[in-house]
């Protein structure tokens, strides 16, 4: 079923609310006909807070379709206030949070936060320091410690080499280098010479010649360098490439950030 008006959708919860809107909007690619309205409410920390967005729901409900909620508050008193509103309420945590008491045999702590806060010191700072090291190995820009790189992502410009190593830092603590290929690696059909060392490391991105050429016009309109014909070529030499060394890889047109990541772990063994 679909309408005219978007529906309202709301994601709840008393931390960031990065929780609530990955497993909800999960939820909603499942019903892609449907037209929705985003709204994040984090930090939910009081009662009265809680409150107000009940209040705020209760009104869209009361003159239009009931929002759809997804909460991911911890707290008692902030999961039963927000569970009396009038809209469709998804509670993603606290639907399973007595399961597990009753499998652990222990109370749950009713600490928000802690899923992307500091609850556990040593494996958020292994996180950040991954993310320095992204940030000092992007686009090939160091090579300095890249025997310390976990996986080192190798592509021709703009097929996602940035966004998909900082993923892999900030949610994985993977030490993550990429390094672009250019004309002169295109020529010889060999690999940068840095990168000979650690063909075991590295891992191919590649993309399909319309998808690339669209992303580069947003660049650099009009170049040669975003023309169809020379996104093809390098496009086709970047495979060759990793074929003939026997690098794996993966077509970035249409898939998301999170899928390539996940693919990368997984294909690559890597422990995170």
């Amino acid at each position: 079923m679909t309408d005219d008006l978007p529906r309202p959708v709301y994601f709840l919860s008393d931390s960031t609310g990065i929780t609530a809107e990955t497993l909800g909007n999960t939820l909603l690619t499942q019903f892609p006909a449907n037209n929705f309205d985003r709204t994040t409410i984090p930090f939910i920390m009081t009662v009265e807070q809680a409150q107000a967005v009940v209040d705020t729901v209760d009104e869209l409900a009361a003159h239009g379709p009931a929002p759809i909620v997804f909460s991911t508050a911890v707290g008692g008193d902030i999961r039963r206030t927000l569970a009396r509103c009038n809209g469709t309420m998804v509670d993603l945590i606290g639907t399973h949070v007595g399961q597990l008491e009753q499998a652990l045999g222990t109370l749950a702590s009713g600490e928000p936060g802690r899923a992307h806060g500091l609850g556990n010191a040593a494996r958020y700072q292994s996180r950040m320091t991954a993310v320095e090291y992204a940030m000092e190995h992007d686009d090939g820009q160091s090579l300095r410690a890249l025997e310390k790189a976990q996986v080192i992502l190798v592509a021709p410009s703009r097929c996602g080499k940035t966004p998909t190593t900082m993923y892999l830092a900030l949610q994985h603590g993977i030490f993550a280098a990429n390094f672009p290929l250019v004309d002169e690696d295109f020529e010889r059909e060999g690999l940068p010479e840095p990168l000979r060392p650690f063909v075991g490391k590295c891992f191919g991105l590649t993309s399909n010649p319309l998808r690339l050429s669209q992303v580069r016009t947003e660049r650099r309109r009009g170049s040669p360098y975003a023309s169809l014909r020379q996104c093809g070529f390098e496009l086709r030499s970047a495979e060759r490439l990793y074929v003939s060394h026997g690098i794996p890889y993966l077509n970035s047109a249409s898939v998301s950030v999170e899928e390539m990541a996940a693919t990368i772990l997984q294909r690559m063994q890597l422990k995170h």
